[in-house]
């Protein structure tokens, strides 16, 4: 996940308010539930230090989400007053989330949000494309191309020049194909999609499939159902296009772990790409060296105080640690909200990894240990012992 849209937290100092709201139901109890709910968090802001102003916008705020909007509820950011940032969560949240910090509380956040990965979705005929962004803000229109119109149609005779029209019909074929693959690859960049899915016309797809760039071509994928006429979309088609979503995002968890696991730390003779702990990332972040964060949300060393000043990448393990990089106040905060702030201004990935079964490390460890661990941007060789 890129955090990008999450620079609005960043622009400014805190303290924040954070609250994570389900909206529960949409009936008479459950309108009781939301009021109490409310009533809730904001004590619980007040209790912790909140200002006036701030819990007036934050109470504005949870007052108008509602579960025909947001079933699934909303996380609010507040600070200075009012309401910087407010979104809408793939998961309601088991139970009410509420605190008052230094920093936005984000863990949380990428719990509750989803991970699949953005889709380009191409719906394919012998004549042209339609492109379809699918992303956590739903389906969005990512462009179309259109082919040489005519002729597209076979017929069945054997006659000579019938077979040279036949000729001419795959010439286009071939033609449409061509151009369909490049305009796939231009809105593929443009989308900043992760993956690809095929719909349509099957060999119109295998077609388009072979001309792609063989980087896009990895990470594509087709499916038999639907095409490109309207009214053809189905249940099936959906169910298709998420699993593609699903899969692709377990690859990636998949992959990225391999490489954390034979990259970290302690290999002899290797260079170092993957760090865990949190000293560790703590140097790797003020150094701007880190390309993918992970997180286990169980692991101990999220909540780890570390020290933090105004610039994302002053962070550090102990407190005058911090004022050597030249913040005279540094602040205490949570390890995981230290470094995701450091990670989204450097434009670094975020990936959640689930708990491991207690066999992947081959010594019963979760990876990665302590739950905070980084792929990084560039190696070093680790200092001899």
């Amino acid at each position: 996940m890129q955090l990008s849209f999450l620079t609005p937290l960043f622009d400014r100092r805190g303290p924040w308010a954070t609250v994570y709201f389900d909206p529960a139901q949409n009936d008479e109890s459950g309108a009781k539930r939301r009021e109490l709910s409310v009533r809730e968090a904001c004590r619980t802001l007040e209790d912790e230090g909140a200002d006036a102003a701030t819990v007036r916008a934050v109470r504005d705020a949870l007052m108008d989400i509602g579960p025909a909007e947001d079933p699934s509820g909303r996380v609010v950011f507040a600070a200075g007053g009012e309401v910087v940032l407010s979104h809408r969560l793939s998961r309601p949240p088991q139970r009410l989330i509420a605190g008052w910090a230094p920093l936005p509380r984000l863990t949380p956040l990428l719990e509750l949000s989803s991970q699949d990965p953005v889709c380009l979705v191409a719906y394919i005929d012998r004549t042209g494309a339609d492109f379809e962004r699918r992303g956590a803000a739903g389906p969005q229109d990512a462009g179309q191309v259109e082919g040489r119109q005519h002729p597209v149609h076979r017929t069945v005779t054997a006659d000579w020049s019938e077979r040279h029209f036949q000729l001419k019909v795959e010439n286009t074929w071939e033609q449409n194909a061509a151009e369909i693959a490049e305009a796939l690859n231009t809105a593929y960049e443009e989308s900043g999609a992760d993956l690809v899915v095929l719909v349509g016309d099957p060999r119109e797809r295998a077609a388009v499939h072979e001309r792609l760039p063989e980087a896009v071509r990895e990470v594509t994928t087709a499916t038999e159902h639907g095409a490109r006429a309207a009214g053809s979309s189905s249940p099936a088609l959906e169910e298709a296009v998420e699993e593609a979503r699903r899969q692709h995002n377990r690859r990636r968890i998949e992959e990225a772990l391999d490489r954390f696991r034979a990259g970290r730390v302690g290999v002899p003779d290797k260079p170092t790409d993957a760090v865990e702990g949190v000293p560790a990332l703590v140097e790797a972040v003020r150094e701007h060296r880190v390309e993918t964060l992970l997180i286990r949300p169980d692991g101990a060393d999220l909540a780890r105080e570390t020290w933090i000043g105004a610039d994302p990448d002053q962070v550090a393990v102990r407190r005058t640690e911090a004022r050597t990089l030249g913040e005279n106040e540094p602040l205490p905060v949570r390890a995981d909200d230290a470094l995701l702030r450091a990670a989204a201004v450097t434009a670094a990935d975020v990936l959640i990894v689930p708990p491991s079964d207690g066999d992947g490390d081959g010594d019963g460890t979760d990876v990665p240990t302590g739950g905070l661990g980084a792929l990084l941007r560039w190696t070093y060789e680790s200092a001899p012992a």
